[in-house]
């Protein structure tokens, strides 16, 4: 289907002369292995898979055995390891030759013949395309192509997709992935307009459609005002007053029409003004006017349709959407005064990509990329920009004309915990810093305090590599970027919260090969933490039951207090290296070391005596101090040689030990390795315990399961601490049983 002609949402308000050198842009390319391309009229957009090569962290047991007194419990070493990454970029068909060029010259190791092709340009530039890089056009058919696209950011990308609130503290309102994203319609507003039912993966229908779309608002606009470019009109459109032009309800009654539910201020007639008025109707008024008309018609249109099939979730797409705000807001207007708010009118932040991807995905079918879960890399990603040009200027100069999105095939299929009482309504994060702008300040401060001490241990955590300062420095520069751009942009990746500010700053820390910075400060914590064990569990048995359980509790929470990731607590850590497990008993009114070993196993002990199965989960790679799933198969193997109790369990598959999936010290139970949420139903899992600051506090603190839970961390930032009513080292301990009234403590 056509599509009116115009420049990108993210160029159109920038300077066509700043742009990224062109390594920045096509990143990777040299290990490019599969291409599809998307062409409108204006826009050219280029997906392409490669294969990426990165250092991971391993840890590896000695033999116990002939293990000395000095030898620490297992060694660490990076090694390289290949993954799979999608690029997807867009620019303006002016440039395409130039591109092209690029691509050509920096092909080296694709073994693809062909490239799959999607949109109304890829005819027109089919010869260009096949004589510069050599490979045969194969074309798609362009509907096809956006239903798969859609259907896969849907799937993958968390905030995906949002509502837009023009006059609200935060005009992006981003919606929670949901566990099923079928059914949906999609209207998608080009030249004219198309809406798509879609049932499932490949069942999709188109339902109905018009022709007044946004070739309509283009052309008409264009004999009204005499300009010619769409994205003019749009800027015309958001200077204008349209109740100048149009007639209103009050304009015919003298006020509302108040036993028809009319108020005075609706447009009973659009242009109706102009039939009667003597006088000239400036050019701004007049696309004001007309963008409301064929909103309100498209909006109208989807509505209907949408009731007709029984729908809720209704996505807008198209030309004539690209993020415009005058645009977004008619729509969603429309949308809310045709249903009465009962449906709202859905948005998607890669809407611009959505044809290039499903490119891709026919062009991959054999390697089947759905079998898979994807996530997105901040670190190479552009984000979501405010479409206001006079909003940030920052962020103008950055971007130049170019609009990135990079995602990373997970190693493992990512699901819903099966426990989640109600998971179209569960959401991870307890504080949205998008809409909270004095905890986003505070948050935003925090994580760039933070920055000199995580460079320094990165640096040390590869002191026999010499460039290892060169990378940190590299690092650093590019994470404090990204703060500046979500200081300016919060909603630039979705919802901002404390675990995507976590998330960030891993995958930068991946993007300059510090897989795990923490790595040696984990083993020195483990190692300390096994020569007390067996001490810890003698004191533990010597105890009554009641005293025994109090003391299992407190030990589990004195563990919680080692976190390098919280700054009064590594500030401790930093002066005083002897800081110990009975000092952090003292300190109290998910890490590694004291926290696994001396707080978690005890609990686990107590657990397994009294004949309960337990399944332990943990990262499954590396974040801040956090044990991963191969460093606590080392501890527990080592932790089962000197207690009888924990080696029976292993032994009689009553302690279960799996990946959460997860790389961050925060928890998203609607994205965990599908492995342990069988295990969870296999084994009907009657108690959740979270532990830990990120896990129970930032993340799951609202987290309603269909079992038993306990949420346990101690409070280890000052801020938080005053927001939630207690101060510093405070102890939270939420026990909840699933019922009608949440929350019995």
């Amino acid at each position: 289907m056509a599509t009116p002609g115009g420049t990108d949402r993210a160029s159109h308000s920038l300077d066509k002369s700043i742009t990224l050198p062109p390594d920045e842009i096509f990143r990777n390319l040299e290990n490019a292995k599969r291409f599809a391309i998307d062409i409108g009229g204006s826009l050219t957009k280029l997906a392409y898979y490669s294969t990426v090569q990165h250092k991971v962290a391993k840890v590896r047991s000695f033999d116990h055995t002939a293990k000395g007194d000095g030898e620490p419990l297992y060694e660490i070493s990076v090694q390289e390891e290949i993954t799979a990454r999608l690029h997807f970029i867009k620019f303006e068909n002016t440039y395409i030759e130039t591109c092209l060029d690029f691509i050509k010259d920096h092909l080296v190791n694709t073994e693809t013949k062909v490239i799959k092709a999607t949109g109304g340009g890829a005819h027109k530039f089919k010869d260009l395309i096949e004589k510069k890089l050599k490979l045969k056009v194969d074309k798609e058919d362009e509907m096809t192509c956006l239903i798969k696209g859609c259907n896969f950011v849907l799937r993958n990308i968390p905030h995906e997709a949002f509502v837009y609130a023009k006059h609200a503290d935060s005009e992006f309102r981003f919606q929670n992935t949901h566990p099923d994203i079928f059914p949906y319609l999609l209207v998608n507003i080009g030249s004219g307009v198309s809406i798509v039912k879609v049932e499932s993966e490949d069942k999709y229908e188109r339902i109905g459609g018009s022709s007044i779309g946004g070739g309509t608002f283009w052309g008409l606009g264009a004999l009204l005002t005499k300009t010619k470019r769409f994205d003019e009109l749009l800027q015309l459109a958001s200077k204008g007053q349209h109740t100048n032009v149009d007639m209103l309800v009050k304009d015919i009654y003298g006020g509302a029409y108040g036993s028809l539910g009319l108020t005075g201020d609706l447009i009973a007639s659009s242009f109706g003004k102009s039939a009667t008025a003597d006088k000239e109707f400036s050019k701004e008024d007049m696309a004001k006017s007309l963008l409301h008309m064929i909103s309100n018609d498209i909006g109208q249109l989807a509505c209907l349709y949408a009731r007709l099939h029984n729908l809720t979730r209704v996505y807008f797409g198209g030309f004539f959407i690209r993020g415009h705000p005058v645009t977004m807001h008619t729509i969603t207007y429309s949308i809310n005064f045709f249903t009465k708010g009962e449906v709202q009118a859905l948005f998607l932040r890669h809407e611009g990509y959505l044809g290039a991807i499903g490119a891709f995905l026919k062009g991959a079918e054999e390697d089947n990329p759905n079998q898979y879960s994807w996530g997105e890399n901040y670190a190479g990603s552009s984000g979501l920009m405010s479409v206001s040009p006079d909003l940030n200027p920052m962020q103008r100069a950055r971007s130049g004309t170019f609009d990135m999105l990079e995602m990373d095939r997970l190693e493992r299929q990512l699901v819903n915990l099966p426990l989640l009482q109600d998971p179209s309504s569960y959401i991870p994060d307890t504080v949205d810093l998008t809409e909270d702008a004095l905890a986003r300040e505070y948050w935003l401060y925090c994580f760039e305090e933070a920055l000199d001490g995580v460079v320094k241990r990165a640096v040390a955590s590869q002191r026999d590599q010499p460039e290892a300062a060169e990378r940190a420095e590299k690092f650093r520069q590019k994470y404090r970027h990204k703060l500046q751009t979500l200081r300016h942009q919060p909603f630039a990746y979705g919802s901002l919260t404390v675990r995507s500010l976590l998330d960030t700053r891993e995958h930068c820390l991946n993007e300059f090969n510090f897989p795990d910075p923490y790595s040696k400060i984990k083993q020195r914590e483990n190692d300390m933490a096994l020569k007390y064990y067996q001490k810890v569990v003698k004191s533990l048995e010597e105890l009554s039951w009641d005293q025994r359980q109090f003391a299992l509790v407190r030990g589990l929470l004195a563990g919680n207090v080692f976190d390098w990731g919280a700054k009064a607590v590594s500030d401790v850590l930093e002066s005083d290296p002897e800081f110990g497990f009975e000092q952090a008993k003292h300190q109290l009114q998910d890490n590694s070391g004291m926290d696994i070993i001396l707080g978690v196993f005890p609990f686990v002990r107590e657990l397994l005596i009294r004949g309960t199965e337990v399944v332990l989960a943990s990262n499954s790679g590396p974040a801040l101090n956090d044990v991963t799933n191969s460093e606590l198969q080392i501890v527990t193997e080592r932790i089962a040689a000197m207690d009888p109790v924990i080696q029976a369990a292993v032994k009689e598959d009553r302690l279960t030990l799996v990946q959460s999936g997860s790389s961050s010290p925060c928890l998203d139970l609607s994205r965990l390795d599908k492995v342990l949420a069988t295990v969870v139903r296999e084994r009907s899992t009657d108690l959740v315990v979270i532990e830990g600051m990120g896990r129970a506090i930032h993340t799951n603190y609202y987290a309603m399961l269909s079992c038993e839970s306990l949420k346990l961390a101690v409070i280890k930032n000052s801020w938080l601490a005053e927001r939630l009513g207690g101060k510093i080292f405070s102890v939270v301990f939420k026990y909840e049983v699933p019922s009608k009234t949440q929350g019995q403590y």
